[in-house]
This record gives C-alpha cells, structure tokens and sequence, in this order.
C-alpha cells in the first residue's frame, strides 16, 4: 500500500508542476526575450520572491544533513542552522534593491553578465570576465549539482522502492521538464508549491517530537546522555572553539547576496515589490525550517547508537511518524532537494546559454525564438550531464566537493556583487578578485584542516582585498596618467 500511495503523491506533484512550467511558459512568452525565461520577465512578487529564496536556501541538507549533524555534534548545529534565515532576510533587505536596480538598468540577465557590464574598461576584457565568470559557475556548480542528485535517488529510491539510478533519472527528468518549460518563472512557482510542503514538513516533525517530549525533558535528556551535546567545547564541524559558530551568520549572508542561483532572484522581482514584504515572509518560514534539526536530538536521545549520523532522519521518519505521515514528509523533504537542484540547473543552463554566448559569440542574430530553444536545450543537456557525472563520480565528491563548490563560488564573486557597491572600480579589479577568490578557495579547503565556512570566508576576505588594492592601484595609475597629459 505505501508503494502505491509515494507513487500517487509523485504523479500529484509532478502533475502540480507542470501544470505551474506551462503557466510560467506564458511569462516566457511574454516576456518577448531572454528575460522572461532567465529573469521571469522580472514578475516576482514578494510571496512567491520570498518562498524561493528561502526554499533555495534551506535545501535537502536543511533536512537529510543537518539533523545528522545535530545528532553527531548537538545542539550548536540548531544555533548553526537558525543563523540562515536571517542572513538572508539581510541579504534581501541590504542587497537586493541595488542588485535590481542597477542590473535593470544596465540590461543584465545574469551575474556573471552583472559583473561584466557594471565594471568600466575595454570590451575585450569585459567578455574574457563574463566567460571566466561563467566557466567557473559551471565548474563549481555542476559539481554542487552532482551531489544533489544523488542525494535525490538515495532518498526517492528508498521511498519509490526502485534502486537510486533509476530514482535519480526519473528526479532529474521531472526537474527538466518544468526548469525547461518555464525556466526562473517554473522554477519560482515550483519553489513556492514546494515551501509550503516544507513548512508542513517542519511542523510535523517539531509537533511530533514535543507532543512526546517537553523542551524540558529533552534538554535534561540530552545532558545525561553527553553534556557535551548541550555544552560544547568548540563549534564541532564549524571551527576549533565555541565562536566559530558565529562566522555562519556573514557566511550566510555572503551566500545569499552573492551565488548565481539565489542573488538572480534578487534581479527577477518586479519593480513593485516591496522588499520588506518580501522579509516579513521570509522571516516565519525561514525560522520554521530552522528547528528541523531538533529531529537530529531527538533520535539522539531515543536510539543513540545509530551506525552513521546521516541515518538520524531516516531513522525519525521510520520509527516515530505513521507510514502514510511518514511518505508525505518524505515528499516534502524531496521537494527541499528539489528546490535547490533545479535552481542550480537553471543557474548553470543561464552561463552557458546565455554568458558563454555572449562571450564567444558577440554579434549574435539569433532571433528571440532561437535564443529561447537556445537555452532550454542548455537546460536538458546539462541536467543529463549531471545525471551522467553522477554516475561516475567517487562517493567523497557528493558531500566535500558540493561544499567546495558552492563556498568557492562564493569567494569568487563577492567582491564585484557586493562590494561594487561602495567602490567604483574597473574590468580588471572584478576579474582579480574572481581569480583571487577561486583559486584561494580551492587551496585553503584542500590544503588546511579549517571548519566548514572558515576556508570561503578567508578566501572571501583575500579576494576583496586583491579587488581593493587592484582598483587603488587603478585609481593612482589614471591619477598619474592625468597629470603627465596636462
């Protein structure tokens, strides 16, 4: 019976789905242009803008991954987790309306299209940055991607009851089909569709753990159990000492602002919203994800044995929720893997669609309708070649290289999204602090034993200093190019 019942619930959803591309398909179409499928014809509403910054934010790993991690290292993941939500209310709040602005007034499409255009210098140099920008979104995003998907089939296999490559395909294949219908517009709508699942999902397991145990109870719990789950002596996974915890907060904040697949919703809303409305909803959902890792305790304190902390969720679902409750916050949680994956589809599908073209093909004549087949095709074959990539890939590559990718994308482009802002500079400050902050990501996450968000601060710390000194020493150089002209 439960086979037939995850069946019927996947046929519901993804008929939900494609009913929502074929709508967004409508705004693609509208919109006349790239825009409607890269940018959803900028028609993003403060609800629907707010349901998918936090759905992309508080992805798979809200659910599956941190509550392993509160079940290994204790409550510090719960101070951990909570610091998401209102990074990214601030990154709205602080980032979002210049980042609209000034990428509608230039005419940008996507981030790497944003940093080319908003940095004066000479057009060759512009589109050697777009490119560069644009591969390394690719490299370090299809690599996140890989990770995804497989963590999709492990989770859909166990539930549909097929094995994980036949599960992983048949997630990629729904993904595809309504990021490629309807692109960031399906993408928002689906996001929306799937918070809603998530908050369920979220009071389901905060009203089953509280329902058997007062807060009270699980606390004394826990500190007879291992104190040490209540009272650390470092930030476990985050860094050496206790403090380390709180450098997820400007990482957050950083991820949020910066990362092609979360600051491009930034750029979609519509002019009209207003983005305090756009916090005010973020703020309850964002907070409401946040609790799921109190799952992680729990089950620490039921069956604390477990073989490997990442069953703590799997654990939970089979053993405290009913088989039909436990099938739907199954769906919900494969709705937060979703939500991720196919806006790190659609991110990548954008730079090599549309930035790569850009770069390589300046004089393009594609007419409106090319370019729109144009970038759906991108859609299908990079969502097969993630599939594909997965299934060769080594088992280390899905956690600490997703982790890598995402924090290195980061490093790269923090300083000409962010900092574009204080200082105006040129070409070759932005492409700088890109190279600066890639290649010191990559080396600091491989070559030093640091917490999970010390490596991508520091190489975002690197990175604008290189975009500061090289500006500076831009600004003498013209200063002093001035004065020999008079």
């Amino acid at each position: 019976m439960n086979a037939w019942l995850n069946w019927s619930l996947l046929l519901i959803t993804v008929i939900v789905m494609a009913g929502l591309a074929l709508y967004s398909d409508k705004i693609v179409r509208k919109g006349n242009s790239e825009g409607g499928f890269l940018l959803a014809a900028n028609t993003l509403g403060p609800f629907v803008g707010a349901a998918t910054i936090v759905a992309t934010g508080f992805s798979g790993w809200g659910f599956m991954g941190s509550p392993g991690v509160a079940y290994k290292y204790g409550a510090i993941e719960l101070l951990g987790n909570f610091f998401f939500a209102p990074a990214m209310v601030f990154a709205v709040l602080f980032c979002a309306r210049f980042l609209h602005q000034r990428a509608s007034k230039i005419g940008s499409l996507t981030i790497p299209e944003y940093i080319a255009s908003s940095h004066d210098g000479p057009e060759p140099a512009k589109r050697l940055t777009q490119a560069i920008t644009a591969i390394i979104t690719v490299l370090l995003l299809l690599v996140f991607l890989i990770g995804q998907i497989k963590a999709l089939g492990l989770l859909a296999g166990q539930w549909l009851g097929i094995d994980v490559t036949t599960a992983s395909l048949l997630m990629v294949a729904i993904i595809i089909l309504y990021t490629s219908i309807g692109g960031l517009a399906a993408v928002a709508f689906t996001d929306c569709f799937m918070v809603i699942g998530m908050c369920v999902s979220a009071l389901i397991i905060v009203i089953t753990i509280f329902a058997d145990l007062s807060p009270s109870q699980l606390i004394d719990g826990l500190n007879a159990l291992d104190p040490a789950l209540l009272a650390p002596a470092d930030s476990g996974p985050y860094g050496g000492s206790i403090w380390h915890v709180f450098l997820v907060l400007p990482y957050a904040f950083i991820y949020s602002a910066t990362l092609p697949y979360m600051s491009i919703r930034f750029m979609a809303l519509a002019k009209t919203t207003k983005l305090h409305h756009v916090a005010a909803y973020m703020t309850p959902i964002a907070c409401l994800l946040s609790l799921v890792p109190i799952a992680g305790l729990y089950v620490k304190l039921k069956v604390p044995n477990l073989a490997t902390p990442d069953e703590a969720m799997p654990t939970f679902l089979l053993l405290f929720l009913s088989p039909t409750v436990s099938a739907i916050v199954t769906l919900f949680i494969l709705f937060a893997m979703k939500s991720t994956a196919n806006s790190v589809l659609h991110a990548i599908a954008s730079a090599v669609s549309h930035d790569l073209r850009q770069a390589l093909w300046p004089n393009c004549t594609l007419n409106h309708r090319q370019l729109l087949r144009l970038n759906r095709l991108a859609v299908i074959l990079l969502g097969l070649a993630g599939f594909l990539l997965m299934l060769v890939a080594p088992p280390f590559m899905l956690s600490m290289l997703a982790i890598l990718g995402s924090g290195t994308l980061m490093a790269a482009l923090v300083a000409p999204t962010l900092l574009a802002q204080v200082i105006d500079t040129n070409i070759y400050a932005a492409l700088a602090s890109i190279l600066v902050g890639f290649c010191s990501g990559c080396l600091l996450f491989w070559q030093f034993q640091l917490g999970w968000v010390e490596a991508p601060l520091y190489a975002s710390l690197l990175a604008c200093g290189s975009y500061w000194f090289v500006s500076l020493v831009s600004q003498r150089h013209h200063q002093a190019h001035f004065l020999r002209l008079r």
